[in-house]
């Protein structure tokens, strides 16, 4: 993270709506979600395989989402995939709200070929990533591998969410990738989704999250 970060400024658009522009020395972002959407997508972050894996975050998590950003591409995709990481997972919270009638918990096992993967997902409120991903290649096109760490610990840091990531199997480090982010937005459905059984309520004996 940078730590020589320009102001944030976020505003909230409407129900479960929100966006976010996040500017610092490296990268200039804006992301704004819908999470009642249909899961169209508009990205343009300058790394084309990064592109199709925040695509299937907004397919399969039926996530309206745009994103931009401009980052020092000509050093390297680290800044822009971290950052991009951060700005959804603020813009994630705000549009998340209080919480109440939340559905809270969400998981997902997607299979792509040979590759499977599961992804589990709390909104807690308590920042957590435990991942377990060994790709068989360092890199996909122009995305380093490595980089979906990044992108998963920026989101869990400011989405305040605790993330599981495994890998179960595969071979092709695209079917990984992609099985990773598709069960992300699986999960990421099922756990935004509101119950209307506990319409009003905090999902937590704590009475917070």
């Amino acid at each position: 993270m940078n730590s020589q970060n320009l102001p944030q400024v976020i505003h909230t658009v409407g129900p479960r709506v929100a966006e976010v522009s996040r500017n610092t020395k490296e990268t200039q972002i804006t992301v704004r979600v819908n999470l009642d959407g249909s899961g169209e997508a508009r990205l343009d972050t300058g790394i084309g395989f990064f592109d199709h894996m925040l695509d299937q975050i907004a397919r399969h998590g039926l996530i309206d989402l745009d994103i931009v950003a401009k980052g020092d591409l000509h050093i390297d995709g680290h800044h822009t995939v971290e950052d991009v990481g951060i700005t959804l997972g603020l813009a994630v919270a705000k549009a998340i709200g209080d919480k109440k009638g939340l559905t809270r918990y969400g998981h997902s096992y997607v299979p792509l070929d040979e590759a499977l993967s599961r992804v589990v997902v709390d909104f807690s409120g308590r920042p957590g990533l435990a991942m377990d991903v060994k790709f068989t290649s360092g890199s996909i096109g122009a995305f380093d591998t490595q980089l979906a760490f990044e992108f998963f610990q920026g989101f869990v840091n400011h989405a305040l969410v605790s993330l599981h990531v495994d890998n179960l199997k595969g071979h092709n480090a695209h079917h990984q990738c992609e099985t990773i982010f598709k069960a992300f937005g699986r999960a990421l459905r099922m756990a935004m989704t509101l119950d209307p059984r506990s319409a009003g309520v905090i999902p937590s004996t704590k009475g917070s999250l």
